[in-house]
């Protein structure tokens, strides 16, 4: 047997019973969810980033969970419902591409024959953002704000790209990355000049500006820069194990072992690492 996407309703139904349902699953609201529902979303890049694509419909059940779950209090309290977020969704989706539903119905389509590399991606990135826009300012009820709507619990990183990408939306960026540049090496010296007057507060406020401006550096490359220290940090992680190997077991080892040792280790290991690629 199958179980299907009404299955999975029925149950989270009787999870929230009252009387028959799960004490852990009653107690639950909007806000006691939300930090599962972002474990979840990592968890499911997690699976992609390391290829492990037998344990992803595992992980993508458990992000659909939280969907499940948010539909349900909107249920209960008379809000919505389910089928009014995939409504919602769908009806989304047709309005932001009219370059392949072109009445804005499911049973609209390009016409038979039209070349699909005719619409130019830049093109349809255009018309996406400006439909985005235009959906802001028809949920705003004041003057609309380019930033309005960013998620305030998007990981550090990803906000500053996309407030970022925002900004630059309504003109204010950048001429090109040599201007860039030029803002990271301002920050960055903004923050030496605070160390050298032993101002430790301010040094800490400038590395704040210092990240952002580098954000910024990684949009305008095209880089994603969550996704882009993810995996640095997923490479030191590999070259500092190498280390501890080659320098045998317990950490006083690695505490112990003069500098210069250490950094032929760490040259080793960044060999090893480009032999594999």
């Amino acid at each position: 047997m199958r179980y299907t996407v009404d299955d999975l309703l029925t149950l989270m139904a009787v999870l929230r019973d009252p009387d028959q349902g799960c004490p852990w699953d009653i107690r639950q609201d909007w806000d006691s969810i939300v930090p599962h529902t972002l474990e979840e979303a990592y968890e499911v890049a997690d699976a992609i980033e390391r290829r492990a694509y037998d344990e992803l419909p595992g992980e993508l059940g458990d992000l659909l969970f939280q969907v499940v779950y948010y539909a349900r209090f909107g249920e209960e309290e008379g809000r919505f419902d389910f089928a009014d977020v995939v409504h919602a969704l769908t009806a989304k989706m047709l309005r932001r591409h009219p370059h392949v539903f072109p009445d804005g119905t499911l049973e609209s389509r390009r016409p038979p024959g039209a070349d699909p590399d005719g619409v130019e991606q830049r093109h349809v990135k255009q018309n996406w953002e400006a439909l985005k826009a235009r959906e802001r300012e028809q949920r705003a009820r004041a003057p609309a704000s380019a930033l309005d709507d960013v998620p305030r619990a998007l990981p550090a990183l990803s906000r500053a790209a996309k407030l970022g990408k925002r900004a630059a939306g309504a003109g204010f960026d950048f001429d090109d990355v040599r201007g860039v540049m030029d803002k990271v090496h301002e920050e960055l010296a903004e923050v030496e000049e605070a160390l050298t007057r032993d101002d430790g507060e301010r040094a800490g406020e400038k590395v704040g500006d210092l990240l952002f401006a580098v954000t910024q550096l990684a949009r305008r490359l095209k880089a994603d820069p969550e996704q882009a220290l993810r995996a640095t940090s997923a490479r030191f992680e590999a070259r500092f194990r190498y280390v501890e190997q080659r320098l045998g077991e317990g950490e006083q080892r690695l505490h112990r072992a003069p500098a210069e040792e250490l950094e032929r280790c760490w040259q080793a290991a960044k060999r090893l690492e480009s032999l594999k690629r």
